[in-house]
């Protein structure tokens, strides 16, 4: 497939930013009170930073031909001619939908000097794909240093960057963060770039799916679902529907793996959903089905979310074990199910999206069960689950129902009605301004 025309989507964005840019310069003084601490400056990149590489988006089959998923400024399709909220949305366009988000941001300033945070529409996570599966794969070392020489060379007004040596700015990367954490000095290089491990970008904030156990940098922020609605009644007409489903079976596992013969959690599951029939009889529960599991082996349910979202608004449980990297996607499908969580260990969220979900409320919305514990000690997910009453299951439903609007991104140009629930973006505004406040002040004080 041929990538998508990008002239009308460079030409909306460049509309977009003018319009936004004058309208920041002439707000009167309520917003001037709204907007303290909260100024952003959109720092102007040449298009082969981001919309360039777009144009590569089928030269890269190891990996996938993106180019279906470009449109709709990265929500891709929709799903079917009549909808409205829901998309085939790839979680690695999240640099698109953030770009095209950042642009309705309210406190937008052409002066980088009032601004409080210095945005970089730069498409990191697209940009890595010629180290990871392209040409550049020996070269990963290299990935970032051409952005850092454009950003402090002396005709691009290199003061924006040197007045606080980064602190101030921050960048969507749409891909785990470990993928961009391959020591420099690897030689042979291994899987990943070493963009966060570059000393030129130690004091920049990057947003990432999924934060190493140790972070500096980066701050890990939800995947995006398929459902983007553009008003408050397509909101709300979606949790309606997630409060009255019938959930007729216990748990579901949405995803692959668990085929080797070497021992790991998604093994287990497995083979417990495959024999749990064998010891209980589903009639005693109250659920026509204790288990389901829905195959999604090499990627066959990431377009389709009809696939999975059916199962886990029929489930009281999704099970969200670890993958090649502790985080899924499927932890917000599910919740945006409301489908209560079951987490395998601590990495997969409450020590990644402390500004989504908070960690003191873990367990208001989720369920905890160490994976040594079901792989090496015999502990069975059924007998944990079924201990938790029903009124429980109800309560954990709706906390999770209530942070729904938390985890999702909302459409581009949606509705004031809508707008007035923060999103995931809204939240991970919030988040980036305090952290880089918080860091500019750090620095401020050591050069006194």
């Amino acid at each position: 497939m041929p990538p998508p025309p990008l002239i009308p989507i460079f030409l909306l964005l460049l509309i977009t930013t003018a319009a936004v840019s004058t309208a920041a310069t002439t707000q009167d003084s309520d917003l001037e009170s709204d907007c303290t601490n909260k100024w952003i400056h959109i720092r102007h990149l040449p298009p082969e930073f981001n919309l360039d590489l777009l144009k590569n988006c089928s030269e890269y089959p190891v990996f996938d031909n993106f180019c279906p998923y470009i449109p709709n400024h990265g929500l891709g399709h929709r799903t079917h001619n009549s909808s409205h909220s829901w998309y085939r949305t790839d979680p690695f366009m999240l640099e698109l939908i953030f770009h095209r988000r950042i642009l309705e941001y309210p406190c937008l300033t052409p002066d980088p000097i009032l601004a409080d945070a210095v945005y970089l529409p730069y498409y990191a996570g697209i940009d890595s794909l010629k180290y990871l599966f392209g040409p550049e794969v020996n070269s990963s070392f290299l990935h970032g240093l051409d952005l850092y020489q454009h950003l402090t060379n002396s005709e691009n007004t290199p003061s924006i960057w040197d007045r606080n040596h980064g602190h101030d700015h921050f960048l969507v990367m749409a891909r785990p963060a470990w993928d961009f954490s391959q020591p420099v000095s690897n030689d042979p290089p291994v899987f990943g770039t070493s963009f966060l491990e570059l000393p030129e970008f130690f004091n920049v904030t990057a947003l990432t799916f999924e934060a190493r156990a140790y972070p500096w940098q980066e701050q890990a922020i939800p995947y995006p679902t398929s459902f983007h609605p553009p008003n408050l009644a397509f909101l709300d007409s979606w949790m309606n529907r997630v409060r009255r489903s019938r959930r007729s079976t216990l748990m579901v596992f949405a995803g692959g793996g668990g085929i080797s013969a070497n021992p790991n959690v998604r093994r287990s599951i497995r083979l417990e959903c495959e024999n749990i029939t064998n010891s209980v009889s589903a009639n005693e529960t109250g659920y026509s089905n204790l288990c389901e599991f829905v195959d999604c082996s090499n990627g066959v349910c990431e377009h389709d979310p009809i696939r999975f979202m059916k199962p886990m608004l029929q489930s009281s449980f999704c099970l969200q074990p670890p993958g090649d990297t502790p985080t899924r996607r499927s932890t917000f499908d599910g919740m945006l199910a409301g489908c209560v969580p079951v987490f395998f260990e601590e990495l997969s969220a409450r020590r990644q999206y402390t500004w989504h979900l908070p960690e003191e409320e873990y367990g208001e919305f989720s369920v905890f069960v160490a994976k040594e514990d079901v792989v090496g000690k015999g502990v069975k997910i059924l007998d944990v689950l079924m201990n938790i009453s029903r009124a429980e299951i109800r309560r954990k439903r709706e906390k999770v129902l209530e942070m729904l609007p938390r985890i999702m991104y909302r459409k581009h140009g949606s509705s004031l009605g809508l707008r007035s629930k923060k999103d995931a973006f809204d939240i991970a505004i919030e988040g980036t301004l305090q952290r880089i406040k918080s860091r500019t002040q750090q620095f401020a004080a050591l050069r006194k």
